[in-house]
């Protein structure tokens, strides 16, 4: 292991780091300007967060203005290396508490960036062109240990290959998630700018196709690509047209961007200094250079990597259809995958089973969450323990909770989602077995 600590020319990291802090103000301002942070943490009177967040829900409103404004000025401070180690430190806890604060806008790319975020804390991105070093904080270096580098090209490398295998099932191969998702677009921009033609150029089944299948390609050939120098370029432009089309046709934030800066560690450091960093003295490889060897980093970053590589295969040990049950599907890189969509009726019964009430669901949530929780198993279990902590509150303790529950994915026919039978305030919600209340996927979902 002890190439992982060979020198290497620091121009990638700072480079990233400036890119990094730069995109990460953009998102944490634009979360604010956007609305985001409004529907998601200030309107809302319950987020869905994630297993042992439930506290954040005690700052839901006002507060998350504040934590945004202030995730916005520290990414400014990592962005110019200013007390960078105490800034991204704050900047990875500060993102990681907005990512598991909440289910109902999760995506994968706000899981990378949590990830990132880990990675800026771990390497010293700011010895070079940051504020610590012009103010003496810190000692300006040229070099870097190798696996300071190479870490972010695994997690890329991780992130698109399994983003490809995921593909590789009836709903995408035969055009149904994404035809939905492009006629969407199409709508938009009529709607927005009456872009007709470029609608119809959207909506064209041909284009469908060929991007279903691009895009699986893409996903499994453009690392290696990337690394390979004959075909670097052409992988590059490639990455350029793919996340710009995305960006401009799917409305997926800064994440295109985000994806582009990784190419950065990919180009030789050479061309890295050259283009970015050419006042700065470049650092030339030798084979008997090496930084100290540190058997605690080589440690961590096995046992990291173990977990990202075990993550999106442990729905396959959980029986039924990840597509249908959700179980295993976040943290997995299974990214724009099926348009899912329900209904949901709750019926609130007594402990003798006497009526009570159907829920209106608009007590307990906004209409976004509506139309995501509809189709989440984990969320419905959720809002299901908020109702009975308001009959708790109104001093009624033992009530029966029981769905009418269905569910459409990309498009097929609604069908019955949850065990109707199954008294939903009873159940235990199972992290590791199959949730035997979730009725299984019928074929025609898939």
């Amino acid at each position: 292991m002890k190439f992982l600590f060979r020198k290497v020319d620091n121009s990638p990291i700072v480079v990233f780091r400036i890119f990094f802090g730069f995109l990460m103000m953009l998102e944490s301002f634009g979360a604010i300007a956007t609305g985001w942070v409004y529907k998601t943490f200030v309107e809302p009177l319950y987020s869905f967060p994630f297993f042992g967040f439930e506290f954040s829900q005690n700052l839901l409103g006002n507060y998350f203005y504040i934590h945004f404004i202030l995730m916005g000025v520290i990414s400014i401070f990592v962005m110019l290396g200013y007390f960078y180690r105490i800034t991204s430190i704050l900047l990875f806890l500060f993102w990681s508490f907005v990512y598991f604060s909440q289910k109902i806008n999760y995506n994968n790319h706000y899981y990378l960036m949590v990830l990132i975020s880990l990675f800026m804390c771990l390497i010293p991105a700011h010895k070079y062109a940051s504020l610590d070093v012009k103010t003496k904080r810190v000692k300006s270096e040229i070099s870097t240990p190798y696996w300071t580098i190479l870490i972010f090209i695994l997690q890329i490398a991780i992130v698109y290959f399994y983003a490809a295998i995921a593909k590789f099932y009836p709903g995408w191969l035969e055009n149904k998630f994404l035809s939905i998702r492009l006629n969407y677009s199409a709508n938009w921009f009529i709607d927005n700018f009456g872009w007709y033609t470029f609608a119809d150029f959207l909506r064209n089944t041909k284009l469908q196709y060929f991007l279903s299948y691009s895009g699986i390609l893409f996903d499994l050939l453009i690392v290696p690509a990337l690394l390979y120098k004959k075909t670097r370029w052409i992988a590059f432009i490639s990455t350029l047209v793919f996340h710009i089309f995305n960006s401009i046709v799917l409305h997926i934030g800064i994440f295109p961007y985000f994806a582009l800066s990784f190419s950065v560690f990919f180009f030789s450091r050479e061309t890295i200094h050259k283009l970015f960093l050419k006042k700065k003295e470049f650092y030339i490889e030798t084979k008997n250079e090496f930084d100290t060897y540190n058997g605690e980093v080589v440690y961590f970053l096995f046992l990291y990597f173990l977990i990202q590589v075990a993550l999106p295969i442990r729905h396959h040990f959980i029986t039924g259809d990840v597509l249908w049950n959700e179980e295993g599907h976040r943290l997995s890189w299974r990214m724009m995958l099926r348009s899912k969509a329900g209904n949901l009726y709750l019926n609130v019964k007594d402990k003798s089973g006497k009526f009570i009430e159907s829920v209106d669901l608009s007590t307990y949530l906004t209409d976004d969450q509506i139309n995501v929780v509809k189709s989440k198993p984990d969320l419905i279990y959720a809002l299901v323990q908020l109702i009975k902590k308001e009959y708790k509150l109104k001093g009624v303790e033992d009530i029966q909770i029981y769905a009418t529950s269905l569910v459409s994915i990309n498009g097929s026919r609604y069908v019955k989602f949850i065990d109707s039978n199954i008294d939903l305030a009873k159940v235990e919600w199972n992290y590791f077995t199959p949730n035997t209340w979730i009725l299984p996927a019928p074929k025609t979902s898939k």
